[in-house]
């Protein structure tokens, strides 16, 4: 079993990257700009952040996984479709950059990895994740598995549609629950008022009405996607991740009270919505699991 676990998140707006011991604690992470837009620039920003990782671990018994949005292939060296956004990550063979065997795994549910193995979802059989950050992403855990589907397509609960007649979105889904709530269109949302959504959180804080309404709206319609997938899979429970979780209880508390309009509860019984444990670094901490496990099993 590798010393050192290297992890590295690819996402539309920032870089996340930890290095793990062998037990899964986390030694030590840090984040960079993605600067999407130039397939060159992400890529010399992340043979950086590698280099850097190895050079502070003083030894070459480790082990790297890769985090990125889109579907890998079939043995997870590499990003085989990602329409839309970061330019150059469709086919690129990771191996290149890091010079060794490397595991390339979907961002959301290398996400719920980390919370199945390490996090919020510990020791449960059966849970959904979804994060909330550029895009909306997810993933899912069946019988304490990750279930991938054909094609690996499975968990992409942003590509759900809301709105039949609402704009499509990366993948050509009308009115997506990405197109809902994630970062990549508060301008369009917000009528060009706000450029992210921390902006739009702010503004709201501050009493302003109409970022209320286009806040509110985007957490009523996770709302009725959370309790759509409820009825699809019946999780134990729904983890919630991503850079807009920290908004915190400006997202949780008005969530909850759209959920017990929407979520059939049968018999009472509900499904228990949990913040991830590790934030939007849960995808850098599931990619250097998912190399651990990997390496293990191929030996």
């Amino acid at each position: 079993m590798a010393k050192a676990l290297i992890g590295i998140d690819l996402g539309g707006t920032r870089i996340k990257s930890v290095v793990l011991d062998a037990s899964g604690n986390i030694l030590k992470q840090a984040y960079s700009k993605t600067e999407d837009g130039d397939g060159q620039v992400w890529k010399q920003t992340i043979s950086r952040i590698y280099k850097d990782l190895v050079a502070g671990l003083g030894h070459a018994d480790f082990a790297v996984g890769i985090s990125a949005p889109g579907l890998p292939n079939e043995d997870h060296s590499e990003i085989a479709y990602m329409p839309g956004r970061l330019e150059g990550l469709e086919k690129y063979a990771w191996s290149i950059l890091t010079r060794q065997k490397t595991w390339v795994l979907n961002d959301a549910v290398a996400a719920l990895l980390a919370e199945a193995r390490l996090g919020s979802a510990k020791n449960r059989k059966n849970a959904v994740l979804i994060t909330l950050g550029t895009g909306v992403g997810g993933a899912i855990l069946i019988d304490g598995r990750l279930y991938q589907g054909s094609f690996k397509k499975a968990g992409h609960i942003g590509h759900i549609t809301l709105d039949h007649e609402g704009p499509p979105d990366v993948t050509g889904m009308p009115g997506s629950l990405e197109d809902a709530i994630g970062n990549s269109t508060i301008s369009r949302r917000s009528l060009g008022r706000f450029q992210d959504t921390n902006d739009l959180l702010v503004a709201y804080r501050n009493g302003d009405h109409f970022a209320k309404n286009v806040w509110l709206e985007s957490i009523r319609k996770l709302a009725v996607g959370i309790a759509s997938v409820t009825n699809i899979l019946s999780p134990e429970c729904v983890i919630i991740g991503g850079g807009i979780t920290e908004a915190g209880i400006d997202l949780f508390e008005p969530l909850e009270d759209f959920l017990s309009l929407y979520e059939w509860r049968a018999g009472g019984n509900r499904t228990a919505v949990l913040k991830s444990n590790f934030g939007d670094m849960a995808g850098a901490v599931g990619a250097a699991c998912f190399a651990k496990e990997q390496g293990s099993s191929s030996k």
